[in-house]
């Protein structure tokens, strides 16, 4: 996404990075600290301002979000980052699994 872009279509991308870590720390409740660990880790990369400073999506946070309830459960970090990814691993098999049953499904009907 551009400069260019208009306003609304950024302010309605999941994935435009609109928000701090100063202001996406406040919003999942944790600290800056957090959103540093998670990214270490690996779970999410933020995008860099030109000025160098860490930038997160909706998508990012609702990620972040996910790894903030498993650590708040008791789990450490790296672990809920770990489950974190696997989910959504095992979320886009069962997508790929379900297409490939209904282009099955649809090749049967097709050939009777």
């Amino acid at each position: 996404m551009t400069a260019d872009t208009p306003l609304s279509g950024r302010l309605d991308d999941d994935d435009y990075p609109a928000y701090t870590m100063g202001r996406a720390a406040e919003m999942l409740g944790t600290t800056p600290g957090f959103l540093r660990a998670i990214g270490e880790a690996r779970l999410i990369t933020p995008l860099r301002s030109e000025g160098g400073h860490r930038r997160y999506s909706r998508y990012q946070l609702r990620i972040a979000a996910r790894a903030r309830e498993l650590v708040d459960e008791g789990m450490p970090v790296e672990a809920a980052c770990r489950i974190v990814i696997l989910e959504d691993q095992l979320e886009e098999a069962q997508r790929i699994n379900a297409e490939f049953r209904r282009a099955a499904a649809a090749e049967r009907d097709e050939s009777q």
